[in-house]
């Protein structure tokens, strides 16, 4: 191959500098970028981000999310602790560089539910520390640490709406037995019934926010339809108005709110390709303008100064990683501020051609293929495949720069990654046809994604490997077990293997979301439940694996725990089974220290070419502060 390896460092590695964020007034500019390793928040003036400087230096875990405080004068983020999720909510004075956790509680959950201008230096935090199970909501002064009680949550609310005013208006719960949600409406100290969201159209109906002046509702809901529109309700009339929707696919992919009105005043939706719907006339000329300057890369606003004066926009494409730009509204012009990771521009980088596979039974199942840059429209030859599974299963993949799909048409695969049934975005037919197909026509969507790879020209039959993570982990385990021939090998992280353990063991704080899990899955309270749960779990199939196995899990993993891949490790060691397992003692529900994912992939990518025989990058340094554990196999290292 002539096309140059590209550093798995540059792929996983940290960016070297990404998710910027405008101060309220517009003048500073608060970024993510390295501190020792570790990435930490850094402040420039926005017109001078080359005297850029740190704001906080914390170590261990990397700082994700960070944003300012509705007043300016603390930057806040959440972190937790070793991937437990339970977040702590942290803000760091630009004045003075002071840093504190205001939610120092040991095992507890802090979500953060509102920061508003009209709330300035306090924010609206819901904390699970009185009933594990349950969030109460509180106001937090950002200067004093001071908690106020909002409401305790003796009602079992399992999620909260505030007015910008941080008045309580809306909640939401299971009805049990039903799988319907319930939403109330509060007033005078009393919560009465409002709506009642029907089992088919609750996953995927959800409350954006209040106007400004919390007389109007905007929410994404399906009600009355297969593809969830933008509705807008008038609070005191109950009159509804749609405001964008598409005929085929879901909206509210990203949506952009009006800084000063808080209206919508944009949304997107995307089946192949992005599309946004312009809800407010003033911005048709700003997004006019992002179009022309940014042909062909899909885009998102994703910090906007107060005045709706300065827009920082976020672009990519197939090819190129984040950029990211400040949009001047008032004298039209769009300049590029930095890129997320501009050591990859040398290098001749991957497409990603959108296609929709039919499965078996007449569904379009949106995928997306990646190939070697050498291989052309199609390759000449077929070559070994990667399928690569999304978690969820009520997510979804999409167009566009994808690090691992990147990674692996570099090193000589075709990647294939494919929306199958219960994958959000494509109605509520689409997605509510994986009820109860777990093992079943889910992964039918993906044998037939396969199939239409090797008819193609573009798999190898004989090499095809199945890799994904939580729910994707699991199709990678039911791949192994279920049809053991089609795939060479697979690649299961943080993934299920006992549907059973999965559900009893889920985190306190799901419990107003087991009632989904009970429809979508089995009752798991019942003896008929539990049974259907062990014929779709691959823990029960191990005499079904034929092919090699390399499993990677979070030591503290709280949704699926990491006795799911202790249990089948076992199991495939007791009947001298080709298994390779690796454990990350401070990680959780995926890996997020770089170090510990840079060493997962190159552990991969040794596997993947021993049994594709695709390229393989030495190890070199790529251990280097890494806490993996190998505690089966890896004899191929």
């Amino acid at each position: 191959m002539s096309v140059p390896l590209i550093p798995r460092k540059l792929l996983f590695g940290n960016a070297s500098r990404r998710n910027p964020r405008l101060s309220p007034d517009g003048t500073m500019l608060s970024w993510l970028a390295p501190v020792d390793g570790v990435m930490n928040i850094w402040l420039a003036p926005v017109n001078s981000l080359e005297a850029a400087t740190p704001l906080t230096r914390t170590q261990g875990r990397p700082i994700t999310w960070h944003e300012w405080s509705a007043d300016g004068r603390f930057v806040m983020f959440l972190n937790d602790f070793n991937g437990d999720e339970n977040d702590h909510l942290f803000v760091a004075d630009p004045a003075s560089g002071d840093l504190r956790d205001i939610t120092p509680y040991d095992g507890v959950n802090a979500e953060l539910l509102l920061w508003s201008p009209d709330l300035p230096g306090s924010v609206i935090v819901g904390l699970n520390y009185r009933d594990p199970s349950w969030h109460d909501i509180w106001k937090i002064d950002l200067e004093t640490g001071k908690r106020t009680l909002v409401y305790e949550n003796t009602e079992r609310f399992g999620s909260f709406l505030l007015d910008l005013q941080g008045n309580l208006r809306l909640a939401r719960r299971p009805i049990p037995g039903t799988g319907d949600a319930e939403v109330c409406q509060y007033a005078n100290g009393a919560w009465t019934r409002w709506r009642v969201v029907p089992f088919e159209d609750d996953l995927m109906t959800w409350q954006i926010a209040f106007n400004r002046a919390g007389t109007h509702l905007s929410l994404v809901s399906y009600a009355d339809r297969d593809t969830s529109a933008l509705i807008r309700i008038n609070l005191a009339s109950g009159e509804e108005e749609v405001l964008a929707s598409h005929p085929r696919v879901d909206v509210g992919d990203n949506y952009l709110l009006h800084p000063a009105t808080f209206e919508v005043a944009a949304i997107s939706c995307e089946s192949l390709r992005q599309q946004w719907i312009v809800i407010d006339p003033e911005i048709e000329a700003d997004f006019a303008l992002i179009h022309e300057k940014l042909p062909g890369r899909d885009f998102s606003i994703h910090s906007v100064s107060d005045d709706n004066a300065q827009w920082i926009v976020t672009s990519s494409s197939a090819e190129d990683p984040a950029v990211y730009h400040l949009l001047s509204r008032s004298s039209g012009t769009l300049r590029e501020l930095f890129r997320a990771r501009p050591e990859l521009v040398p290098y001749q980088m991957a497409g990603m051609e959108g296609v929709a596979i039919k499965s078996r039974d007449g569904l379009d199942l949106v995928s997306f293929l990646s190939l070697p840059p050498m291989a052309g429209p199609r390759p000449v030859a077929p070559l070994p495949m990667v399928l690569l599974v999304h978690g969820g299963p009520w997510a979804r993949d999409y167009h566009g720069y994808d690090n691992i799909h990147q990674w692996l048409a570099n090193r000589g695969y075709a990647v294939l990654s494919v929306n199958y049934r219960a994958s959000s975005g494509f109605g509520k037919a689409f997605l509510n046809a994986g009820d109860r197909e777990h093992a079943g026509k889910m992964h039918d969507d993906l044998i037939d994604a396969v199939e239409w790879a090797i008819a193609a020209g573009i798999a190898d039959r004989a090499k095809v490997a199945i890799m994904g993570w939580s729910y994707g982990g699991y199709a990678a385990f039911v791949g192994a077990t279920f049809t053991p021939d089609v795939f060479a090998c697979s690649v299961p992280i943080v993934g299920i293997t006992d549907l059973v353990t999965m559900i009893d063991n889920s985190p306190p704080y799901w419990a107003d979301f087991m009632e989904h899990l009970h429809r979508r899955y089995a009752d798991v309270r019942t003896e008929e439940g539990r049974a259907w749960l062990r014929s779709r779990s691959p823990l029960y199939r191990v005499d079904s694996i034929t092919k090699p196995m390399l499993i990677g899990h979070g030591a503290n993993d709280v949704r699926c725990t990491v006795a799911q891949s202790d249990m089948i490790v076992d199991a495939m060691q007791r009947k001298g089974l080709d298994v390779t397992y690796i454990v990350y003692p401070d990680e959780g529900h995926g890996f997020a220290r770089p170090e510990n994912e840079l060493s997962f992939f190159a552990i991969t990518e040794a596997f993947l070419a021993r049994q594709l025989g695709g390229r393989c990058e030495p190890v070199g340094e790529d251990f280097s502060g890494s806490s993996h554990q190998i505690r089966a196999g890896g004899d191929f290292l």
